[in-house]
């Protein structure tokens, strides 16, 4: 039995109500922190239409900047670049023992207080917390600068192990690599899965990893005698979602012991077998949501949780919402998948 796929296209006039996306620049700019972020929205993307992000760099500091490896830049104006924008981001700070200038704070609490969305990459956490927009807020920083950053903002709620946090208009990553995710994250926000899937591919990066995820593992790179047995388990479990696993029958799958195969899964994933699956449900859930037809029902059964009220609970427990409020987010979406339960 196969699925009935149909490709469906939906305009919608504004996928945004500000799509102008400002980074900072300042002197000692964190090089590939600010690559990823124009990576992600500054470039021309002819393939997602007329209403794709805008983007404009300001300089904290008037004349040249210097970057991080030699490089020198110039930029597209000053702070007041921070009155029209949508999105603000962050990329980075040129040392988290750096005063932030006050003048960008007062511009962050102002561009934030009409509506603006403040996110940080790694250090830049620093900037938004100094600005006090992370306070009574959970946020996320590298793992390095967790303890410093506790200790200085003690209002703010430091996430020590995760890639990063989403609060709505404040976003914080952790460490340059999370600032991938937490982009990637937005534009899956802004304008659905199949946006953020694209521009994943032309980043040749993973789509999703879940903010909740460790930033570190134990063994982030297995051997390569547990790779040959660990690798053809996620595979076999991304294909078989909707079956019931047990420790005891993935040991058997690995060839391991079941104390052996929980040590050495958690030395790989950082995680549970069962939060591992749980997490792959989840984002097979809200993949169907965007780009499917199916019910709620047809989805829990497919995915693996096996009831709709099964389902709700984990999706309002992880996302904090509804799947059917979720799926109404994006039922305007640029271009879908359209997968029906019809088969043939």
């Amino acid at each position: 039995m196969t699925d009935n796929v149909k490709i469906m296209t939906i305009v919608r006039d504004s996928p945004l109500q500000n799509p102008l996306v400002v980074a900072l620049a300042y002197d000692g700019l964190c090089t590939f922190e600010f690559g990823v972020v124009v990576e992600v929205f500054g470039l021309p993307r002819p393939e997602m239409g007329d209403n794709w992000y805008r983007f404009a760099v300001a300089g904290i500091e008037p004349g040249e900047l210097r970057a991080t490896g030699g490089i020198r830049l110039t930029v597209d104006g000053g702070l007041s670049l921070l009155e029209d924008a949508g999105t603000i981001i962050v990329p980075g700070w040129r040392g988290v023992d750096e005063p932030v200038p006050p003048q960008l704070c007062e511009a962050l609490r102002t561009a934030h207080s009409r509506g603006a969305r403040i996110m940080s990459i790694c250090s830049g956490v620093f900037v938004l917390a100094a600005s006090g927009l992370l306070d009574g807020l959970q946020a996320s920083t590298h793992w390095r600068y967790t303890e410093k950053l506790q200790q200085r903002y003690p209002a703010i709620q430091v996430m020590p192990d995760v890639l990063y946090i989403d609060n709505g208009s404040v976003l914080t990553s952790a460490g340059s690599a999370a600032g991938i995710d937490l982009s990637l994250h937005l534009v899956r926000r802004d304008y659905g899965q199949a946006a953020a899937n694209s521009v994943a591919r032309r980043l040749v990066v993973p789509p999703h990893r879940v903010g909740g995820q460790a930033q570190f593992i134990e063994q982030p790179i297995p051997v390569a005698y547990e790779s040959k047995r660990l690798s053809p388990l996620f595979d076999y479990l991304q294909i078989h979602l909707a079956d019931e696993h047990s420790v005891e029958s993935l040991a058997v799958f690995t060839g391991m012991s079941p104390r052996t195969f929980l040590r050495r899964f958690a030395a790989t994933t950082g995680t549970t077998p069962a939060r591992w699956l749980l997490n792959m449900r989840l984002a097979r859930c809200r993949d169907l949501l965007e780009i499917s037809t199916l019910s709620i029902d047809e989805i829990a059964e497919r995915v693996g949780f096996g009831s709709a009220a099964t389902l709700r609970h984990h999706f309002r427990a992880k996302f904090s919402t509804t799947p059917a409020a979720y799926r109404k987010s994006f039922t305007s979406s640029n271009e879908k998948l359209i997968i029906t339960s019809e088969t043939t």
